[in-house]
């Protein structure tokens, strides 16, 4: 397993923790961000970055304040926002190479919105794309989505209740124009679970992984 090295960065005079690995001759980054009911340390995150780096991509995974502060739900998204700017500031000051944002669910969303403010980026991938509350697919949250140029990949599970029915998610694929694609995991909840079949977080996770390093290095 490649190293890994614990960070602190200082968001608006708030700090908070990070977990940085870089294997050798690393040609990329992507830095990842947790879901609103857990922070960086979840088996899902760590599983998911500790995958890419063993495909030779350098990974950061960070919580978001409301985390370090003990507190489980999130704020409101420009708390979050000035987070994803301060770490990808972080990283792109230290790291070779693009820098990619990517995010578990809550993480996700908030990173494309940090980008459609200006945060620069490489690219974005979500993993479980919240697009509207569970049963209430009236209340899309994809105002800020089409205005987007930059690469996007969406891995979503198919049984997502965030993102029931499919068509509201391959809709707004087709929405943003061909830098946008999605990549449905057949029988895939919002967390990637299979109905009957149990596994770890981490190794669901992991198994991720292959899909989003070959985007990554195909851009």
């Amino acid at each position: 397993m490649t190293d890994e090295t614990r960070l602190t960065i200082d968001v608006d005079g708030t700090p908070v923790g990070a977990i940085a690995a870089r294997p050798d001759g690393a040609t990329a980054t992507v830095v990842v961000a947790h879901g609103a009911g857990a922070g960086m340390e979840h088996p899902f995150l760590s599983g998911f970055t500790r995958a890419l780096n063993a495909r030779g991509l350098a990974t950061l995974r960070f919580n978001f304040a409301y985390i370090e502060q003990g507190r489980r739900m999130p704020g409101r998204p420009p708390a979050a926002i000035a987070a994803w700017r301060a770490v990808m500031d972080r990283v792109r000051a230290d790291a070779p190479g693009p820098v990619w944002a990517a995010g578990k669910s809550y993480g996700g969303r908030m990173a494309s919105m940090a980008v459609a403010e200006g945060m620069p980026a490489a690219g974005l991938v979500f993993l479980g794309y919240p697009l509207h509350p569970p049963g209430r697919p009236d209340r899309l949250r994809d105002e800020h989505l089409p205005g987007l140029t930059l690469p996007m990949r969406f891995v979503q599970g198919t049984n997502d209740p965030f993102a029931t029915p499919n068509e509201q998610l391959d809709d707004l694929v087709a929405r943003i124009g061909p830098n946008a694609t999605v990549d449905w995991i057949a029988g895939g909840g919002h967390s990637f679970e299979v109905k009957g079949r149990k596994r770890p977080p981490e190794d669901v996770a992991a198994d991720l992984a292959p899909r989003v390093a070959e985007f990554v290095r195909s851009h």
